[in-house]
């Protein structure tokens, strides 16, 4: 992987950041067309990555100050993006939003002896990453959101935003490779204990935020 990084200024013109939601869908497009890029067999440039996703360089500089970072970033996305949508799918036959949150957790976990390492080294380049032009805005882990609230889709009804956001926000403390490095190099777990201590969390989390939203009723 190439080295390439954040140049310090840029001609290309591109629109403000806007909300959230729009951040996340401009950085799932980059590394989307960076996904289909490498899936032709080479690894591409920050200017053909640019061209498929329709963006500016400057735009995705602005999501990712290195090109290694990017590439990391959709090759991870190419391990587990399939494998965990069609998990969700066919969880989905529930409402059981707790079952469909273990669903998750245990696929990623599955997922693990071929993603983790590409996390490992996703954590370090966005942990020593250089200011970017979205100080405030999320590094990495939009997909790691998606899924998480597509788990919990049938509390969207009973919980009130604030309790769907802060209960997506504990999920993800839980669910996720920090999680795993956590249970793996600091608590010495092995896989099985690693699993029933996840989905365990994930569970209790679930439970906890259905039974504040039962009292407030």
């Amino acid at each position: 992987m190439t080295s390439e990084s954040r140049p310090g200024s840029s001609r290309a013109s591109t629109a403000h950041p806007g909300r959230p939601a729009q951040r996340r869908r401009t950085r799932k497009a980059i590394v989307d067309a960076a996904i289909e890029l490498i899936a032709d067999g080479h690894t591409p440039s920050i200017d053909e990555i640019a061209r498929a996703a329709e963006v500016s360089r400057r735009t995705i500089y602005m999501y990712f100050p290195t090109l290694d970072q990017l590439l990391i970033d959709a090759t991870a996305g190419a391990l587990s993006n399939a494998t965990i949508d069609a998990a969700l799918e066919q969880a989905a036959d529930t409402d059981d939003p707790a079952a469909r949150v273990e669903t998750l957790a245990r696929t990623m976990l599955n997922l693990a002896p071929t993603a983790l390492p590409l996390g490992r080294q996703l954590i370090r380049l966005t942990v020593t990453a250089a200011h970017t032009e979205q100080p405030d805005a999320p590094k990495r882990g939009y997909r790691r959101i998606e899924w998480i609230e597509h788990a919990l889709e049938p509390l969207r009804e009973t919980l009130d935003e604030e309790q769907f956001e802060r209960l997506v926000s504990a999920l993800a403390l839980v669910i996720g490779w920090e999680a795993m490095i956590v249970l793996r190099d600091i608590r010495g777990l092995d896989t099985d204990k690693e699993t029933q201590t996840v989905t365990w969390a994930a569970r209790v989390l679930t439970n906890a935020m259905l039974a504040e939203a039962n009292n407030r009723a």
